[in-house]
């Protein structure tokens, strides 16, 4: 396995070329765009993206317009994984052959939470298993954002979309907890899958170097990227990192790596000294306006439970 290089500083970032480019037309204050633009700095030229249909797909490739300065395709949504597998074993094979002499690219899934963990889940799972040299980066702002707010395994619980609005008969709008890919993927079943990390767009030095740790593994790595999303979840749009940085201070979003498919032994990147109530969170989204205090307990519970699952130990809110 190769050793990455790491990003130390903000200011060590201005020698890296941006190779996602003005040019796309991506909502004011784009969780997703700025998680593009950050991976892509931290891959570096020698990279090819794989984009499932979703909403760094359709915002960026309006009128046949594009702002990557490397390489990029589409794939639908349910085969983003089955693609990249393709790409990634031409290269390994023209290599090997001598039919070319390049290096073997950065080659990147940058898929949604649809793509990557609902139904593009079979193609991602299936290029896990076969240890595809590949970096899946599932960016996630909990919704199917691009068609109109839909609601996506993401959605937090209590959080309103077009498809769980609040009601007389369902008052908390989405009954359901978020489906967590980290276990998916790296707690069994992937053989070869041996890195995975959770990021955010409000730690941007974190996330470059769990990028660059995923890329340096020898076969595929899993990175899943917390995105907010203003129109989506109903924020102004100069909050997109506040918001995303509050996520972590209140545990509704934890930062972690696992190293070597070990997933009893992970190591935070980011540690809060506690835990602040998540209700400072929730406040600041119009998706949750209509919660009561017994919806808002449901969520600390969650969030605390998880946090001692995790084995993160630290003072947890009350959960009243």
């Amino acid at each position: 396995m190769a050793v990455a290089e790491l990003v130390k500083s903000i200011a060590h970032t201005t020698d890296l070329r941006d190779t996602y480019v003005p040019g796309h037309r991506t909502c004011a204050g784009c969780g997703p765009a700025l998680a593009y633009r950050l991976v892509a700095k931290a891959a570096g030229e020698n990279t090819i993206f794989i984009g499932p249909t979703g909403c760094m797909y359709v915002a960026n490739t309006s009128y046949a317009c594009g702002p990557w300065a490397v390489p990029w395709t589409h794939a639908q949504i349910t085969n983003g994984g089955a693609v990249a597998s393709g790409i990634a074993e031409a290269f390994r094979m023209m290599i090997k052959k001598g039919k070319i002499q390049d290096k073997f690219p950065n080659v990147i899934v940058m898929a949604g939470d649809g793509g990557c963990s609902d139904i593009g889940l079979q193609a991602m799972s299936a290029m896990f298993y076969r240890g595809h040299k590949v970096l899946c980066v599932m960016y996630d702002n909990e919704s199917y954002a691009n068609t109109g707010i839909q609601v996506s395994p993401s959605t937090p619980y209590g959080a309103t979309t077009m498809f769980t609005p609040a009601g007389p008969a369902i008052p908390e709008a989405k009954k359901h907890q978020m489906k967590d890919p980290m276990p998916i993927f790296l707690a069994g079943g992937h053989p070869y899958l041996k890195y995975g990390a959770t990021a955010s767009i409000g730690y941007p030095i974190d996330l470059m170097n769990k990028i660059r740790r995923g890329l340096a593994e020898d076969g595929p790595a899993f990175v899943h990227l917390h995105s907010p999303c203003p129109k989506g979840w109903s924020f102004p749009p100069e909050r997109t990192i506040e918001i995303a940085k509050l996520a972590v201070e209140t545990g509704m979003w934890n930062l972690y790596e696992v190293e070597n498919g070990d997933w009893a032994h992970k190591k935070f990147s980011v540690m809060p000294k506690k835990l602040k109530p998540v209700d400072e969170y929730l406040q600041t989204q119009a998706r949750f306006c209509h919660l009561q205090p017994e919806h808002v307990a449901k969520i600390q519970n969650f969030v605390n439970n998880r946090a001692k699952a995790l084995g993160m130990e630290v003072p947890l809110p009350p959960a009243q």
